[in-house]
């Protein structure tokens, strides 16, 4: 039988989960950067100290990478905290993780590190199994060139002479045989060189030499990735160049947020183009859950505060804009309705308050098996009619919960240590990219105070057998 510890134990894991989904340290329409570095920092210590193993889990879960990073940071530099079996469980989470995180994000971990000067034995295998573990070294050294450094002085490890001269004594040489470092010697004075060198760093000598934008990205787009070709279409169509990307094989929430970056009449023009990438996208991700939601309602925040911050532009609205196009592959028939009111989701935009509660009631009426509600919570028209439609609905008019409902929260309020919450009797998780949905409506469930630590705690474990590839030997607990 639960004690009253095991449910503060669960509510504190899940508030920090839903913290390590939606928060990046960085400024929020309601909350500076400070205030959100420093909520978050003093959520990751208080876990870290008080629920080592949930804390090491939750890496198996859809937290971002700045947390992941953090929390695998923050397990190295205190390892002498906790017994050798768990050292293994952690050190299977770890080493999952990095595989998992983008690589210049590795690199400025393994700086952070060397930085506090952690540099066990423990830590060098990581470094020295992550780099092997690279598909070629010689292309980290010259797009990373800072962070491999970094990484081969600090974890002591091994490099062939060739690439340890490119490293350590750059001038040594006048020839490399391995083709990528050869062309970065020539693009110091070959125009023809830099074509050959990843795009970021062809970019640099580009401008150096005075080639023309244009010229420049159509010859280098063979060398750009996927998301490297997304970032650049803008410019691409300013200077005329052409550089062709598959919209359709983009993320569904990256790809969202670009079409939210495009002005409403670029929109509109690109109509059927925007909406079939959007799509498809979003069956790629529905997957075999396409079509099993039942009757689906969605109450979608494009209200003002949906446009974020400076740094996090659109952010909140381009989650919205791709659950709208999940949720209508999820579900069997399904109903949007925008807090604004308006109905062409592809021409939304931030703007005005949020009246939650009326679109819920809305949404009710239109009796469906499951509503979803994607807002940053923060209910304003009138304030609180949300929470107490919720309530009413829960306790007179649906007490058996013939309808589910959960509501989503892109952002995380630093002043509560949690995403903001409808209603008490409404389960609410954090969400960062809509392509985590399913796998957060499941998480969601632990949120509502019915279920306690002994199923989180089982939950967790699953997701760490199947994060890590293998059977732990030990469970998280």
């Amino acid at each position: 039988m639960e004690t009253y510890a095991d449910l503060i134990a669960a509510e504190d894991v899940l508030l920090f989960v839903n913290a390590a989904i939606t928060s990046t340290g960085q400024r929020e329409f309601r909350s500076t950067a400070d205030e959100q570095r420093m909520s978050l920092d003093f959520l990751h210590e208080y876990v870290r100290v008080n629920y080592r193993e949930l804390y090491a889990a939750a890496l198996a879960l859809d937290i971002n990478d700045h947390n992941a990073a953090e929390i695998i940071r923050r397990l190295l530099v205190n390892a002498r905290e906790t017994s050798e079996e768990q050292r293994r469980i952690e050190g299977r989470l770890i080493a999952a993780r990095l595989a998992a995180l983008p690589p210049q994000r590795v690199y400025r971990l393994f700086a952070a590190l060397r930085k506090a000067r952690v540099n066990n034995r423990r830590t060098r295998a990581i470094m020295r199994d992550w780099v092997a573990a690279r598909r070629d070294p010689a292309f980290d050294a010259v797009k990373y060139r800072r962070g491999f450094k970094t990484a081969v002085r600090h974890g002591h490890l091994p490099v062939e002479d060739e690439l340890g001269d490119f490293l350590f004594a750059p001038k040594k040489r006048t020839f490399y045989e391995h083709q990528l470092l050869a062309a970065y010697r020539r693009a110091h004075y070959e125009h023809g060189a830099l074509y050959e060198l990843p795009f970021t760093i062809a970019e640099g000598f580009a401008a150096r030499h005075g080639i023309a934008r244009s010229a420049f990205l159509e010859r280098i787009a063979p060398q750009m990735t996927r998301g490297e070709r997304l970032r650049v279409q803008e410019s691409a169509r300013t200077h005329k160049a052409k550089v062709e990307v598959d919209l359709a094989a983009m993320p569904l929430t990256r790809l969202a947020s670009y079409v939210l970056a495009l002005d409403l009449d670029n929109r509109a023009d690109r109509r059927d183009e925007l909406t079939d990438a959007l799509r498809t996208a979003a069956r790629r991700v529905a997957g075999p859950h396409a079509g099993t939601w039942g009757r689906v309602a969605a109450v979608l925040d494009d209200s003002f505060s949906a446009y974020g911050s400076g740094v996090k532009r659109r952010r909140p609205l381009a989650v919205a804009l791709a659950c709208h196009f999940l949720l209508a592959e999820l579900a069997e028939s399904y109903v949007p309705l925008w807090t604004s009111g308006r109905g062409d989701a592809l021409l939304t935009y931030p703007y005005g308050p949020t009246p939650l509660g009326e679109r819920i009631i809305d949404a009710l009426h239109h009796s469906p098996t499951r509503l979803v509600i994607v807002s940053d919570g923060w209910d304003n028209a009138p304030p609180g009619l949300a929470g107490e439609v919720l309530r009413v609905w829960r306790t007179r008019l649906d007490p058996d919960r013939a309808i589910s409902v959960v509501h989503l929260n892109p952002v995380y309020d630093a002043a509560d240590f949690d995403v903001r919450r409808i209603a008490p009797s409404v389960p609410t998780a954090g969400v960062r990219d809509a392509e985590d949905v399913p796998a957060l409506v499941e998480l969601a469930q632990f949120s509502e105070g019915r279920t306690g630590l002994a199923e989180l705690r089982a939950y967790l474990d699953e997701r760490v057998e199947q994060f890590t590839g293998k059977q732990s030997r030990g469970k998280t607990t």
